[in-house]
């Protein structure tokens, strides 16, 4: 079993940054190695991908919408995934989710688990 909380979302004013964090705990982190990544909910839209990173950290996928402005990291010490957010934009308010699974390829179709959410809003 894998637990996930998110923390870090807030309210800024566009062109401003936030940074993410979402720590894991359970059983599973405990015994295997697994990718983790960030999804993204707005008000009547459904939940997008934003960024996932590899165990390693060697790779890291990014939507379009969020390339060069979003950085994913980790630290596995912590059983830790962070976002960083700059330059944000009006359309970045969402419900920010992170989830945990065993590929970076299936993270969407085959995670081990979900986070309740950090509500991230940004105004123009």
């Amino acid at each position: 079993q894998v637990q996930l909380v998110e923390s870090g979302g807030g309210l800024v004013q566009a062109g401003g940054s936030l940074r993410l964090s979402c720590t894991a705990s359970g059983r599973t982190v405990t015994v295997s190695r697994y990718a983790m990544g960030w999804f993204r909910q707005a008000p009547g839209k459904e939940r997008a991908f934003v960024a996932a990173i590899s165990w390693s950290g060697s790779i890291a996928n990014y939507a379009d919408s969020v390339k060069d402005r979003f950085t994913i990291s980790r630290d596995n010490a912590k059983n830790t995934v962070y976002l960083q957010m700059n330059s944000l934009k009006p359309e970045d308010t969402a419900v920010y989710y992170c989830a945990a699974g065993p590929s970076i390829a299936t993270l969407t179709t085959d995670s081990y688990g979900w986070g309740q959410g950090t509500q991230v809003t940004v105004s123009s």
